[in-house]
């Protein structure tokens, strides 16, 4: 390619390429990320945002790395995220690595500049446990998304004898209130309808502020201060955490959406022990059953891993079986994978084989759930937001198609005449 090329090449991209792994809170931080490193001049660069959560993600995301050199032998490749957090010097050592960013500066202007300066080499990931406040990723808008993210927490302070996030991206930690209701309201002011609090653990938002607050005061305060704000969604909670007033404002208010994605993890009380969870079986029974007394149009979606250590086929059927029990349409299936430094890692495997036929099973209950909560629907009208032509989504969270012609950003009532096993058919009611 000729000097000029290139110079058009580089022109014609405004912004760094982002591969991004993992959790929605990983995605919402990419597009930070994207933003200080075009504010910095690295329009050029590579900059691949890690997961740890597993071994697989991990093996994707060095994959990824090699991939971006091939494909941009000249540009900068930045590693950063949660697995280059847990395990910097492993992917320092890879040669088309230019630089290793820790989770806490990969939103730090400063660390962007030193970059955009060509220090490559650059090797930057400090202690994350010794990290006491949240360095928020504040994005004026998203623009092209119809719905917008704010991050309310991050970090844990359980130790799931599965997880190695933690050790990614800290203890918890909270944004003030103050600060979350700033951002939730500059987005209503930038045109935005929708908004989803997201985070590590976020029915833990609140324990660090040295006050009684918990979510459910964050969530009151939201809608209240923010009263042009006409959906507020919430991110995965924890059914151990939940509180009491939370509760009554999902019963009570119409603005916080029907939906919650549950970390359930699993359905029987010994592997419940052993994964060192705080609820048992049962617990999450009736939580979803009070959920829905509260509010009958409710639907729920949850985490389970397949295959986790010593898990037998009794054990298995326990959670299997509680998929249907509670009605779960909207199902993540996690297929076990050890993660070196875990305490699970060191218990006895299951079989991979059996692994990938569990997760298959567990899949399989998932979509038998979602054909009947889909089935459900036909004749009712929903109140849909489009988010794309021809894509919407129900206050359920249930996708929609709708005629393509509908404005994008909207948000007006569809009749259900159909589905697909995978979204329901909406037309003008």
């Amino acid at each position: 390619m000729s000097a000029l090329a290139k110079t058009k090449e580089k022109k014609a991209r405004a912004a760094p390429t982002l591969v991004t792994f993992g959790c929605r809170l990983n995605t919402f931080e990419s597009e930070a990320i994207r933003r200080l490193a075009a504010a910095a001049g690295l329009t050029e660069a590579v900059i691949v945002n890690t997961c740890a959560v597993t071994t697989e993600a991990e093996r994707q995301a060095r994959q990824a790395i090699r991939k971006a050199r091939r494909e941009h032998p000249e540009a900068p490749v930045i590693v950063t995220g949660c697995a280059a957090q847990v395990n910097a010097g492993a992917f320092a050592a890879m040669p088309e690595a230019d630089a290793v960013i820790g989770n806490a500066e990969k939103l730090d202007p400063a660390v962007w500049k030193r970059l955009a300066r060509h220090e490559k080499g650059l090797h930057a990931v400090s202690d994350i446990m010794a990290r006491t406040e949240v360095t928020p990723a504040r994005l004026p808008g998203f623009a092209g998304r119809t719905r917008a993210f704010v991050q309310v927490q991050t970090g844990c302070d359980h130790r799931c004898t599965f997880c190695i996030i933690p050790y990614g991206r800290g203890n918890a930690r909270s944004l003030p209130l103050a600060d979350v209701i700033d951002q939730v309201k500059a987005h209503v002011a930038a045109g935005h309808r929708e908004v989803v609090i997201t985070g590590v653990d976020i029915t833990s938002w609140g324990e660090d502020l040295g006050g009684a607050q918990r979510l459910g005061h964050l969530v009151a305060a939201i809608l209240k201060h923010a009263p042009g704000l006409q959906r507020l969604r919430v991110s995965s909670i924890d059914v151990a955490e939940i509180d009491d007033e939370f509760l009554r404002v999902f019963a009570s208010e119409e603005r916080l959406m029907p939906h919650l994605h549950l970390s359930l993890q699993a359905g029987d009380d010994m592997i419940l022990k052993r994964m060192k969870r705080r609820h048992r079986r049962q617990q999450a029974i009736d939580f979803c059953a009070t959920v829905r007394d509260l509010r009958p149009a409710v639907t729920f979606g949850a985490d389970l891993i397949a295959g986790f250590p010593t898990e037998t086929e009794e054990m298995f059927a326990n959670t299997r079986s509680m998929i249907g029990e509670i009605g779960i349409p909207f199902l993540h299936v996690f297929p076990y994978s050890a993660r070196p430094g875990t305490p699970a890692a060191r218990m006895p495997q299951v079989a991979g084989d059996v692994i990938r036929a569990r997760a298959a099973r567990l899949r399989e209950e998932g979509a038998a759930c979602m054909r009947a909560h889909l089935q459900a629907q036909r004749g009712k009208v929903a109140a849909v937001h489009i988010e794309r032509p021809g894509f919407a989504r129900a206050e359920d969270n249930t996708p929609v198609g709708v005629p393509g012609d509908w404005p994008v950003g909207d948000i007006r009532p569809a009749r259900i005449t159909a589905h697909d096993d995978q979204r329901l058919i909406g037309e003008a009611a």
